[in-house]
């Protein structure tokens, strides 16, 4: 029970991460001088990644010892769900978030 405790405070804290950059990161972007930008937005992914890796990375570990240890009292569909959203996030990140915030520092 300890492995989904720690898998549920890994998503619980980057459910949290992602509330903080929407509301509080994101609409400062539009203070920043446009000259100042590039160097702020690389600033930006390079902080965002030592946040946002340990969590993919600890998100990715327990999901798939969830998915090989099977927990007592831990039903699969539950978990399957959460691998199919998990991978979801890593697509849409590495396909969508990090080619889009590349742009950004052009």
């Amino acid at each position: 029970m300890t492995l989904l405790v720690v898998h549920l405070a890994l998503v619980a804290a980057y459910a949290g991460f992602q509330w903080t950059v929407r509301v509080l990161v994101y609409p400062q972007f539009a203070r920043v001088p446009p000259a100042a930008f590039p160097a702020y937005e690389r600033g930006h992914q390079r902080l965002v990644t030592r946040v946002v890796g340990p969590l993919f990375a600890g998100q990715g570990i327990t999901t798939l010892l969830l998915l090989a240890v099977r927990p007592e009292g831990v039903p699969l569909l539950p978990v399957l769900a959460g691998a199919a959203c998990l991978a979801a996030v890593l697509g849409v990140t590495a396909f969508l978030a990090v080619p889009l915030h590349r742009r950004l520092d052009a």
